[in-house]
């Protein structure tokens, strides 16, 4: 039995994309799209009994009929290939009102053929070519659903969490307790892993996570942990393996070093329990390249834009998403050509910055006239742009900023 596995595709990330002429969509959407039909390929040409899908399958919880529409046609290729799909729900496909569908809920009401949807915790059994698989589901758990039970009445944000956590573990070992013991059982969990490696997505999470123990999840009558939330691919243990198969594209430059893709998983049903794995693979894909290149000109340097130059030219700018940062002294800021400089990044699919780090420059004062009346967001906000700080690392900056005020009032 065959399983591929993938998680956090987040369909509708557009940060630093072009229209596409050809479609008039933005070049982002294209790349998301284009490694989910990598990964659909790859499951039909590879004989895959199952895909397993471990939530976020879009950027925001109400997404475009656009993104929906190409979300599904990829799910209607399996289906039509006869490859059962299980969407596990994320926190992103969670919805902020109790009584809202989530943005998975649309194919069973559609009757797609082999289409299972995990939107509570429990143990579903799907039949695949190769016979049954119990997949023990554990989409993202809303904390609101929790404080909506009274139950946290007089709890710290802390202590809330520690009953969260608690609950989800108990009520996995209830799940395990109940398995038949004959068919191979899998764990589909969005959550967070307090081992894991966290990258930039935490700009992108919602809300406050509660956290697992790997101890939690690793139990021995799985043969596989699949698991989503967590952006970069990781794998947390081996007996049984608990793996986060990461995003299937960078999402900004946190993740430029991290490698992209999804797991694929064998197992053979007439084994033992525990024994049942026969192989693992994290295949990697044609993730759009991010790339930073820093160049450090030195003091007695008498042309630093051909020193910026030559270090674009050194690399492979080809399609890929590029950031320049540059390191100076005050006195030579005036001699860089910026012109020059975007020609030779010319080749680059798109520029996303170019930042100076200027030694020995007055420091930045935002004037009294202009500040005067800004709510300390708005100051940190003017300041942050009066130093050219980069858009992504800015949004971090405001963020920490956003939760720092809203923790001190």
């Amino acid at each position: 039995m065959r399983i591929l596995h993938f998680a956090d595709l987040h369909i509708g990330v557009e940060n630093y994309g072009r229209i596409d002429p050809n479609t008039g969509l933005s070049s982002r959407l294209g790349d998301f799209l284009r490694t989910y039909d990598e990964l659909v390929d790859y499951a039909i040409d590879s004989g895959v009994d199952l895909v397993l899908f471990c939530g976020d399958a879009y950027k925001s919880r109400d997404p475009s009929q656009t993104h929906q529409r190409e979300f599904a046609r990829r799910i209607a290729r399996l289906s039509d290939a006869g490859i059962p799909t299980f969407l596990l729900v994320g926190n992103h496909d969670t919805p902020q009102v109790m009584a809202q569908a989530t943005a998975l809920e649309i194919f069973p009401t559609l009757n797609v053929a082999d289409v299972h949807i995990g939107d509570r915790l429990q143990t579903y059994v799907v039949e695949t070519r190769d016979g049954p698989l119990q997949v023990v589901a554990l989409p993202w758990i809303k904390r609101s659903d929790f404080l909506a039970t009274g139950a946290a009445r007089g709890m710290t944000h802390g202590e809330i969490n520690e009953a969260i956590e608690q609950g989800i573990s108990r009520a996995i070992q209830a799940q395990v307790e109940s398995l038949n013991t004959c068919i191979p059982a899998v764990l589909a969990g969005h959550v967070t892993i307090s081992q894991s490696t966290l990258a930039s997505e935490q700009t992108m999470m919602l809300g406050h996570d509660h956290v697992l123990m790997s101890s939690n999840v690793a139990l021995p009558q799985f043969e596989y942990v699949a698991l989503g939330h967590i952006h970069r691919h990781q794998v947390l243990n081996q007996n049984p393996y608990v793996v986060y198969a990461g995003s299937l594209q960078r999402v900004d430059f946190g993740e430029e070093k991290d490698d992209k893709g999804f797991c694929v998983i064998d197992l053979d049903p007439s084994l033992p329990r525990g024994s049942r794995l026969t192989g693992f693979e994290f295949v990697t894909n044609g993730a759009r390249r991010f790339l930073t290149i820093d160049v450090k000109i030195d003091p007695d340097d008498d042309d630093p834009t051909a020193t910026v130059i030559e270090a674009i030219e050194s690399e492979d700018l080809s399609e890929a998403i590029v950031r320049l940062r540059l390191s100076l002294p005050a006195e030579l800021e005036a001699l860089l050509i910026e012109g020059s400089i975007r020609d030779a990044l010319g080749p680059a699919h798109y520029i996303a910055s170019i930042s100076k780090d200027v030694a020995d420059r007055v420091r930045t004062r935002l004037q009294n006239a202009n500040a005067r009346g800004l709510s300390p967001q708005d100051a940190l906000r003017l300041y942050l742009d009066t130093r050219n700080v980069p858009d992504d690392r800015a949004d971090v900056l405001m963020k920490y900023a956003d939760e720092l005020i809203a923790e001190r009032e």
